[in-house]
C-alpha cells in the first residue's frame, strides 16, 4: 500500500510503499536511517495515533463516539482499528482532497511526543514508587526545573536512600520494555478495580462525576493501572534519559526538553519559580480546590460563584503587596515580562492602580511600539519573519527614551504602526513628574541587554505567568501551556479575528520564541506574579469549545483541537461568568475588561 510520510518536523510529505497491517512501531524501524531522534507519537489523516496502530483493516466501521477522557490509541498488541480521537477512521480513508493515508512521525521536538514522553516517564515514577514503599500516595505536583516537581506522602524530605532505591526500581522497568497495556473497560469496572487496589481518591471522584461516560480507558504496567489521559509509547524502553534528584521537601523528576533531545538540559535552581507554586497550593487549599473533582463540585452546587469572588480578592492582595514592595525599592523602571497570554497588560493596569493608592503616578507602556521597522525584521533560521526574536527592538531609542523621561525631558515616544510597520512620531509627546514610575510590559523587558544602558537602581523586574496548581488527579497535572493556549484561542478570537485552527498552527512558533527569549529570565525577575485562576477553564471551555469544534478533519490543526476538547470534557462548565469583576485578568480574553 502507499502513503504519504513525512519523518522530519521539518521536512515534507513523500509517496511510500509499505506493506498493509503495518503498525507505526514498525514503520519507525523501516525509516530509522531518516530519523533524527526517537519517534514517541505520529499522526495518520491528522489525527494523535499511538505506535501501535495499524495502516489497515479497511473493513472496520464506525465505532461511535470516543469515551470522555483524553483518549489514548490502541494498547501495545490491539489488533482493533478506530480513531483515538472521535469518530473511527481506517487506513483506507483520506484527508479529503487527499488520495493516500497521511502519517507524520513526530519525535520530541513537538509539544504532544514532548508530553508523552513525559506521561510515560512519569508512569514509570509512579510504579517504581508504588512498589519500593508499598504504593505510598505520590503527588506529581507542577513543572519545575526542567522537570517535574513530586512529593511522597510522609516523606518531607525524601531520604536519599529511598531515591536511589526508586531509581533502580525504574531503570529496571525500563531495561525489562514493559508494554504499557492499555484497556477500555466499562466505568463501573474500572472505578470498582481502582477503589479495590486504593486508587488515589481525586481519580475516583472524578470518575464518579463523569456519568456521561460509559466507559473510560486505563493504562497499566507492572501491576499498576491508572486513568488514561494521555497518549503512552509503546513500552518502557522508549524512556531512555532521565534525572530524578532530591528537592526541597520532595524529588525532582527531570527529563530531556524539546530542544536537548537525547540529554538533559543544564540544571536551573528556579527557586522563585518553586515558591510561587507553594503559594498557589496554599491558596487552592485556602478556597477549597486542589483538583479537577473539586472545582466540579463547586460548578455543580453554585458555590463557584464565591470561589471567583476570593479567587480575585486574592489576586489583588497579591498586586497590592508587590505594589508597596516597588514603592520601598524606589526604583522607577518597573519591567514587567511573561509569556504569551499570562495578562500582563491587565497586570500592569491593576498594578498602577495600586501604586496610584500609595501616591505614585506611572505612565504605562509597552515595548511593542519598539519594534524595528518592518524592513528590518530580522529572519530566522528558516528564512520567515522572527517577530518574537530579541533583535525586533529598537534598544538603543528604547533606553535613550527612559534615560530621558527619568531626566524629566519631554519625550516624543513612537507608537508603532503594526498594518504599515512602521514607528509614528509626534502624537505622544510626554514627560512624567520626579517621582513618577515607568511601568512597561513586553516579552523581552527581563532581558538585561534591553535595558543596559538603564541605572540598575531604576530598575524592578516582574515575571508574570498562569502558574496552574490545579492539577486532575494526584498523578496527572493540567499543564500551564495549554491553560495559556486556551486564553490565547479565546483572545485571539474575540479580539484579532483568528480561527482555532490559526491560531494551533501558530502556537509552535509561539512557543518557540518563549523557550529562547522568556523562560532563561524568569529568574531575574525581583517579584514572581501567578496570574492563573483556579477557577478559569471552567470558564473558558464555555468560549473554547465551540471555537476548536469548528477545525475540521482536513485542517493540520485537527489533533491538537480534538486533544484539548478531550480535555475539556474532565471540566463542567460555568455557564454564568457575570460575577467575573471587569478588572479581572480573564476579562482580558473573555472580554468585558474595563482594561483591554
Amino acid at each position: 500500500m502507499k502513503i504519504r510520510l513525512k519523518t522530519d518536523l521539518n521536512g515534507d510529505f513523500r509517496v511510500v510503499e509499505v506493506k498493509a497491517g503495518i503498525t507505526l512501531e514498525e514503520l519507525c524501524a523501516e525509516f530509522k536511517n531518516e530519523l533524527l531522534y526517537d519517534i514517541y507519537i505520529a499522526k495518520v489523516n491528522n489525527q494523535y495515533k499511538s505506535l501501535t496502530y495499524r495502516l489497515e483493516d479497511v473493513s472496520c466501521e464506525d465505532d461511535g463516539d470516543a469515551p470522555a477522557d483524553l483518549t489514548a490509541p490502541e494498547a501495545a498488541g490491539s489488533e482493533d482499528c478506530g480513531s483515538d480521537h472521535g469518530t473511527a477512521v481506517s487506513d483506507a480513508e483520506t484527508i479529503p482532497g487527499s488520495e493516500l493515508t497521511s502519517v507524520e512521525l513526530l519525535d520530541i521536538r513537538t509539544q504532544f511526543a514532548w508530553n508523552v514522553y513525559q506521561e510515560g516517564l512519569s508512569m514509570v515514577f509512579i510504579t517504581a514508587v508504588n512498589q519500593v514503599l508499598a504504593r505510598k500516595r505520590i503527588e506529581i505536583a507542577n513543572s519545575l526545573n526542567q522537570g517535574l516537581y513530586t512529593e511522597i506522602d510522609g516523606m518531607h524530605p525524601v531520604p536519599e536512600n529511598v531515591i536511589k532505591q526508586i531509581r533502580a526500581r525504574m531503570e529496571e522497568l525500563i531495561l525489562r520494555d514493559l508494554p504499557f497495556v492499555r484497556e477500555e473497560k466499562p466505568r463501573a469496572q474500572l472505578l470498582e478495580e481502582l477503589e479495590g487496589m486504593g486508587g488515589v481518591d481525586s481519580t475516583i471522584a472524578l470518575i464518579k462525576q463523569m456519568t456521561q461516560a460509559e466507559t473510560l480507558y486505563s493504562y497499566s504496567l507492572d501491576g499498576h493501572t491508572q486513568l488514561s489521559y494521555e497518549v503512552m509509547v509503546p513500552s518502557t524502553g522508549y524512556i531512555r534519559c532521565f534525572e530524578i534528584r532530591r528537592y526541597k521537601s520532595g524529588i525532582l523528576l527531570r527529563f530531556p526538553n524539546m530542544y536537548s533531545a537525547a540529554m538533559l538540559p543544564p540544571y536551573i535552581n528556579q527557586r522563585n519559580l518553586y515558591n510561587e507554586f507553594s503559594n498557589q497550593t496554599e491558596w487552592d487549599q485556602i478556597v477549597g480546590v486542589n483538583y479537577v473533582a473539586d472545582l466540579n463540585e463547586k460548578v455543580e452546587d453554585g458555590s463557584y460563584k464565591e470561589l471567583i469572588l476570593i479567587s480575585e480578592a486574592l489576586k489583588e492582595k497579591r498586586i497590592s503587596d508587590i505594589a508597596d514592595l516597588i514603592t520601598a525599592s524606589g526604583s522607577r523602571i518597573i519591567l514587567i515580562a511573561g509569556p504569551s497570554s499570562s495578562g500582563k497588560t491587565t497586570f500592569a493596569r491593576r498594578l498602577a492602580v495600586q501604586l496610584r493608592v500609595n501616591g505614585l503616578h506611572s505612565l504605562c507602556l509597552s515595548t511593542d511600539d519598539y519594534f524595528v521597522e518592518r524592513d528590518q525584521t530580522p529572519l530566522d533560521e528558516n528564512g520567515k519573519v522572527n517577530y518574537e526574536g530579541f533583535d525586533v527592538l529598537d534598544r538603543d531609542l528604547f533606553c535613550n527614551n527612559m534615560n530621558d523621561l527619568l531626566e524629566g525631558r519631554v519625550v516624543d515616544l513612537p507608537e508603532f504602526d503594526f498594518i504599515n510597520g512602521t514607528k509614528i512620531f509626534g502624537r505622544r509627546p510626554t514627560r512624567i513628574g520626579d517621582n513618577d514610575l515607568i511601568i512597561i510590559e513586553g516579552i523581552h523587558g527581563l532581558n538585561e541587554k534591553l535595558t543596559e544602558k538603564i541605572p540598575h537602581r531604576e530598575k524592578y523586574k516582574i515575571y508574570i505567568s498562569p502558574l496552574t496548581q490545579l492539577n486532575v488527579d494526584e498523578h496527572h497535572r493540567v499543564p500551564t501551556t495549554d491553560e495559556r493556549l486556551l486564553r490565547r484561542l479565546v483572545r485571539d478570537y474575540q479580539f484579532r479575528g483568528r480561527s482555532a485552527a490559526q491560531t494551533l498552527d501558530q502556537w509552535p512558533l509561539v512557543r518557540v520564541g518563549e523557550d529562547k527569549n522568556i523562560f532563561p529570565y524568569s529568574d531575574e525577575a525581583d517579584v514572581l506574579f501567578n496570574s492563573y485562576h483556579v477557577y478559569e477553564i471552567a470558564v473558558l471551555k464555555k468560549y473554547a469549545e465551540p471555537l476548536l469544534e469548528e477545525v475540521t478533519a482536513d485542517n493540520p490543526a485537527y489533533a491538537e483541537a480534538q486533544r484539548i476538547l478531550d480535555f475539556l470534557k474532565f471540566f463542567k462548565t460555568i455557564e454564568d461568568d457575570s460575577v467575573i469583576v471587569n478588572n479581572s485578568i480573564i476579562r482580558e480574553f473573555i472580554g468585558g475588561s474595563i482594561f483591554v
